[in-house]
């Protein structure tokens, strides 16, 4: 595996250009690297098709980063952040507009200093620049991520989940305003990541909850769709392609989602139904399948394991591509389990190749 082999493999994928293999993901959370420390490292080194560059001894099994557990941590938006996990992201405690009287003084961030992420410290552009770069150099995958959380999230984040909801029905002024300010902070950023040139650009919102949405069809076609579809066609306009993560059940909206032309939809399994994405997204846009974590991967058996993901494959792969699966691993999952992901992703991640078409 060299990094342009990995690239041109992704982007056929997601082209829909014949991909010689699936591919895949495994994301491990830092307190799992805490957990099995040495045990883990055995089996990441073991995958190579999943974890080409990995390196033995490349992993502080203690490193935390800034979501300190009982820390608080202030964005640039104004928003108070705190950690109730070693390692893992928090919530907002504290939001700036709970009171829309607070709406003058609202603090943006600028657009110039770099991208800031959610409940972390802005990333320079620089480190941007500099990162873009060196992957370029090496001839892999270019990837800039504009932040989780980035609109439907942050618009609660700001006003407070309660209240963006009522906001929702009874349609406050200040509500537009609040929107015109978040798009058009993003779409800054937007214009000068198209400028770096990158192969994608990534965004996240979670728009769903367990086993619906929180808000109807109809109000994310007025309040969100418009913003999604005007910053994803401005990146796709210049041969740039859109990935959009979502958690929870976003069936409702995924005609919409896929209308705002992004290139790549990162959904959840279990909660949308493999049924139900093969029937709204299969032929249309890249599925990248996010594996229950809920379920399957802590409590499932190894031999579940496989079976599930030889039945998504079958179900929305093709010979042509617009499949790829990304794994999130957590503290609950058991070790045979992440080693019974991976051998399935590795053993598997050609299959698509037997499809009819």
């Amino acid at each position: 595996m060299t990094p342009a082999k990995y690239r041109d493999n992704f982007l056929r994928a997601v082209e829909f250009r014949y991909p010689d293999w699936i591919p895949c993901s495994v994301d491990i959370a830092p307190p799992v690297w805490r957990k099995y420390r040495e045990r883990l490292e055995e089996v990441v080194l073991k995958y190579k098709s999943i974890f080409p560059w990995f390196k033995k001894g490349s992993v502080n099994y203690d490193w935390v980063g800034h979501r300190v557990k009982g820390t608080i941590f202030v964005d640039d938006w104004g928003c108070v952040w705190a950690f109730g996990e070693d390692g893992l992201q928090g919530q907002v405690v504290k939001h700036p507009l709970s009171d829309w009287s607070k709406l003058k003084e609202l603090k943006v961030p600028d657009p110039d200093k770099g991208v800031c992420v959610e409940g972390g410290p802005t990333i320079p552009w620089e480190e941007i620049e500099e990162s873009v770069e060196k992957t370029r150099r090496e001839g892999g995958l270019v990837v800039i991520g504009l932040s989780h959380g980035f609109f439907f999230q942050r618009l609660y984040y700001l006003r407070g989940f309660t209240n963006l909801m009522k906001d929702f029905v009874t349609k406050p002024p200040q509500l537009y305003e609040l929107i015109k300010i978040v798009e058009d902070y993003y779409m800054e950023l937007v214009k000068r990541a198209v400028k770096l040139k990158p192969d994608i650009i990534t965004f996240g919102d979670d728009l769903g909850c367990q086993d619906r949405m929180p808000i109807s069809p109809k109000t994310f076609r007025e309040f969100i769709y418009p913003t999604y579809r005007k910053l994803f066609t401005y990146i796709r306009s210049h041969g740039i392609h859109v990935r959009l993560h979502s958690d929870g059940h976003v069936v409702e909206v995924l005609d919409q989602l896929v209308e705002t032309g992004l290139s790549i939809i990162n959904i959840q399994d279990r909660v949308n139904g493999i049924n139900n994405i093969k029937r709204i997204c299969k032929g249309r846009v890249c599925v990248d399948l996010d594996i229950d974590r809920q379920y399957l991967l802590p409590r499932g058996t190894p031999s579940e394991i496989r079976e599930h993901i030889r039945n998504a494959i079958i179900e929305l792969g093709s010979r042509r591509g617009g499949l790829m699966f990304t794994a999130g691993v957590y503290q609950d999952v058991p070790l045979e389990n992440i080693d019974a992901l991976c051998r399935a992703l590795e053993e598997l991640r050609t299959l698509h190749k037997t499809l009819p078409y």
